[in-house]
């Protein structure tokens, strides 16, 4: 088994950040495979009705995506501190609190979208068309958030302790299984779109099992030390303190889900009135969008535990290094996958649509269209992650939220303004103005945050 911990508080920033990346980012790349599969399954067996439901969804199934990771992704910014610290007692409250709070917030989501799937697509003013598919397909993923829980906050606690590796290699066995599974599903056994939800639940709950499988052989995440009954109970006994610090920082990350994903809502229900056709298109590219940022993921979750690690050590100059080593590395990745969209985009996103050629032909014009848009300044988002994820590794979550909300309000009023100036593509803007309205927020706060730690440690350093 490849070393399961690794300290981030010595050696190269660069070097560092980089090789915690490249596991995440091949572990993206993989998780992007299956999207991407999964789309082109939907789109060239059922067809362009079909894609324009699962379009339909994406936006309702992102936000309980994002809901699940942001509390995981809270819960591990205490355990990469404690780790950093060396504070292996407290690491394992921490950790004991945090696998309690998060199966009772599973239940709780997957009891609330359930219960709101319906009234929520015919807000969003779903074609009639495509609103049972889209119910379908949401109703069966919605059903294994907590098997995307148990796999996100297991993935966080390893990524908070250095691993980046058995990520990976559990993204490429869910990746495997759904691929298989997507093409026995849907190809094989025709049972539509229901066959693809299906498939992704199972390649989550297989994901989930391995890096449990992993975690329970870490030594210094054991809940059974010492005298085992006692210690044992003492851990898993609630901490009221400690649940709160935990919610205190994993609620405002899963507010911005919810937030970025509530635009996201409204610019779809924008799109549903352009027509199939457009939703077709625009489906294709927001499959892509994860592969624009497959980089920015992994650069974040790489700053998040670095940042973490070295703040419980009170090591700040290295924050800095490490933050002004990751804004680089993302602004190069970033120009070379904007390159590769913009040359060859178009025959990309032609893989996902078929039907008749008149339709293929325009929502392929529209979707490669929405890729350029997204493409050229794609620099912008990848500053987002290095700094948003910089300030949530201090612990900041609050002022990440509000970034949240700055881009709900950029992304809103782009989407109601400027389609009626320059019609239906001018939509394609909002997601460009909600980077910036984030970034001017996230960058402002970074370096006074950095400059109030730097004062903090060196008054502490003279007493």
């Amino acid at each position: 088994m490849a070393e399961k911990i690794k300290s981030m508080t010595e050696g190269s920033p660069v070097r560092l950040i980089a090789s915690f990346a490249l596991p995440l980012m091949l572990g993206n790349i993989f998780q992007q495979l299956y999207t991407v599969v999964d789309t082109m399954v939907v789109g060239r067996i059922l067809g362009v009705q079909a894609l324009a439901a699962l379009g339909a969804s994406d936006w309702l199934n992102w936000m309980m995506l994002g809901m699940v990771s942001g509390f995981a992704q809270g819960f591990s910014i205490q355990i990469a501190q404690e780790f950093g610290a060396g504070n292996m007692e407290k690491l394992r409250r921490a950790f004991a609190c945090s696998i309690t709070l998060a199966a009772i917030l599973s239940v709780l989501l997957l009891l609330f979208s359930q219960w709101s799937l319906h009234t929520i697509l015919i807000w969003m003013s779903t074609p009639e068309d495509i609103i049972g598919d889209a119910i379908l397909y949401l109703r069966i993923m919605f059903c294994g958030i907590p098997l995307l829980m148990a796999y996100n906050m297991a993935a966080s606690v390893l990524r908070a302790m250095g691993n980046g590796k058995v990520p990976l290699y559990a993204m490429i066995l869910s990746s495997s299984i759904n691929i298989v599974l997507d093409i026995l599903f849907v190809g094989g056994f025709h049972m539509g779109i229901s066959g693809a939800a299906i498939a992704t639940v199972i390649a989550e709950g297989c994901s989930a099992v391995y890096c449990i499988m992993v975690i329970k052989r870490i030594s210094c995440l054991s809940l059974r030390q010492g005298e085992k009954e006692k210690k044992e109970a003492s851990y898993w006994r609630m901490d009221v303190g400690l649940a709160g610090r935990l919610l205190l920082l994993s609620a405002p990350i899963a507010f911005q889900a919810v937030m970025i994903s509530v635009g996201g809502l409204v610019v779809q229900s924008v799109v549903n009135g352009f027509g199939v056709v457009f939703i077709a298109g625009f489906t294709a590219t927001n499959k892509l969008y994860g592969i624009l940022e497959i980089a920015a993921t992994a650069y974040g979750f790489a700053v998040t535990t670095y940042t973490g690690q070295n703040l419980g050590a009170g090591n700040i100059k290295r924050i800095k290094d490490g933050v002004r080593a990751g804004m680089l590395v993302a602004a190069a990745t970033s120009v070379v996958i904007s390159a590769v969209m913009i040359l060859f985009g178009s025959k990309i996103v032609g893989l996902f649509i078929s039907g008749e050629p008149s339709q293929v032909a325009e929502a392929t014009t529209i979707a490669y269209h929405f890729l350029l848009v997204l493409s050229i300044p794609l620099v912008i988002l990848y500053f987002l992650y290095v700094y948003r994820s910089a300030l949530q590794g201090m612990g900041d979550t609050m002022i990440p939220m509000l970034s949240g909300v700055a881009e709900f309000i950029m992304r809103i009023a782009a989407v109601f303004v400027l389609p009626r100036i320059y019609g239906p593509e001018a939509v394609f803007f909002a997601e460009i103005a909600a980077w910036l309205g984030a970034d001017v927020i996230l960058i402002t706060t970074y370096y006074i945050r950095i400059h109030q730690f730097t004062n903090r440690f060196r008054v502490r350093q003279e007493k």
